[in-house]
């Protein structure tokens, strides 16, 4: 669905920014305990919204979309990390470039932790046009809006998944900003979704979303529920 509505509205925004060019980042911070996802995340949550409010990244960035993905490490611990697609200015490129490592020192310094963590940045196309630049694209938003979790970590420990199903309830995965924050109109801003994480009680008036199966149609619908 969310990678349906981008590839729906990808002809509008590169027709509005046409000399912007698309990156992808990836934000790690250390494997915890799968006890500790939901703090882990909270923090990460706020530590991005400090990292979007730098004046480096304004000056530069026009809008994100941002996801969260947690995986299973071999020894159990979970790896709660960040997928974004920026849309920079081409002024980026000229004036504020940022190496792989500037970009994983400035999440250091926004998480305030010691170490560097792992962190990767890298060009969505080149200044192209024609399917090429249409499937780079294609494979950044896939890889943007995937699963927050492999299918394979939850069978692979029925306990793990379990602990982890109730870490991560009511909080929100996908997240937008600038010019981007109305790609998915039903989704949460990125202030909002720090606050709905941190607030469960607040969440009350929202609706819940369940989708149930249609044979006729062949298709999932999405039911309402108060």
């Amino acid at each position: 669905m969310w990678k349906a509505r981008f590839y729906k509205a990808l002809p509008d925004i590169e027709k509005q920014f046409k000399s912007a060019r698309w990156m992808f980042l990836t934000l790690t911070v250390e494997n915890c305990d799968v006890s500790e996802v939901r703090e882990k995340i909270q923090w990460m949550n706020k530590s991005f919204i400090k990292m979007i409010q730098r004046k480096h990244f304004k000056n530069y960035n026009l809008g994100f979309v941002k996801t969260t993905e947690i995986t299973r490490s071999k020894d159990g611990k979970a790896h709660p990390h960040f997928h974004i697609l920026l849309l920079m200015k081409p002024s980026y490129f000229k004036y504020g470039y940022l190496k792989t490592t500037d970009w994983a020192e400035l999440w250091r310094d926004c998480l305030g932790v010691s170490y560097t963590p792992i962190t990767d940045i890298r060009m969505v196309k080149a200044k192209l046009n024609g399917e090429a630049n249409k499937s780079a694209i294609a494979e950044a938003a896939a890889e943007t809006l995937k699963y927050a979790v492999k299918p394979s970590d939850m069978v692979k420990d029925p306990e793990w998944f379990h602990e982890l199903t109730r870490q991560v309830h009511k909080l929100r995965f996908v997240s937008t900003g600038g010019v981007l924050k109305d790609l998915f109109k039903e989704d949460t801003s990125e202030k909002d979704l720090l606050l709905l994480s941190e607030e469960e009680d607040t969440d009350k008036e929202l609706r819940i979303l369940n989708y149930n199966w249609f044979k006729k149609d062949k298709n999932y619908k999405r039911k309402l529920e108060d």
